[in-house]
Order: structure tokens, then C-alpha cells, then sequence
């Protein structure tokens, strides 16, 4: 699977995108105007998805040269968003983020044991 380690620059890119933007909007909103609790968890959610993601996406050297460091970081950066997108369910159907990773988990699973 010598397309693995694109694969995972996409799938990293989608997640910090889409954290970046998350905190773009929480701080444009009512929330951004009073540094709290609430503003903080908010600003967290992006995090999370942009540190995920741009772990995803340095995992590309080491997968492209199947290293075992490279699977052990992808899949954990990969099942953490999984994990998050589990946890904020009941607030945002992230089902695309979700249909993604489990994507990329699979493949990454395929690629480890056949390698």
C-alpha cells in the first residue's frame, strides 16, 4: 500500500482544517467574547482535532518506509479521533470525520499486517 502515507496527509489535513476552523467560529461566536470554562473546553474540541490530525499527517515519512513507530502513532492519533467523535456524538454526528477514520484505521490495519 504504497498510497498509505497520502492517505493519511488527507485524512490529517481534513481533522487540523476542521479543527482550525471549529475555533475559528467558537471565537467569532457569543462564547469567544468571555474567557471561561466553557470558551476553554470549546477551544479544547479544535485542539483535539488539529493535534490528532497533524500527527496523522507526520506519520507519512514512516509509513511510506513502513516503519512500526510510523502504524503505532497513526493508529493511535487515528482511534483518539474515532474515540472523540464517540464522546461528542450526542452533540455533533461528525459522521464524516467518523467514516474517515474508520477508513484509514482499516487500511492502516491491512497495511501492518501484511507488510
Amino acid at each position: 500500500m504504497s498510497y498509505l502515507g497520502y492517505v493519511f496527509i488527507g485524512a490529517g489535513l481534513w481533522s487540523v482544517i476542521n479543527g482550525i476552523l471549529h475555533d475559528i467560529f467558537v471565537l467569532r461566536s457569543e462564547y469567544g467574547k468571555k474567557y471561561d470554562r466553557e470558551l476553554l473546553r470549546l477551544l479544547m474540541d479544535g485542539h483535539v482535532l488539529i493535534t490528532c490530525g497533524a500527527i496523522q499527517v507526520c506519520s507519512y515519512s514512516g509509513l511510506e518506509k513502513h516503519e512500526n513507530w510510523a502504524y503505532l502513532i497513526a493508529g493511535i492519533a487515528t482511534l483518539s479521533l474515532l474515540i472523540y467523535c464517540g464522546m461528542i456524538w450526542k452533540f455533533l454526528k461528525s459522521v464524516v470525520t467518523i467514516l474517515i477514520n474508520a477508513a484509514v484505521l482499516t487500511l492502516l490495519i491491512i497495511s501492518f499486517v501484511s507488510k
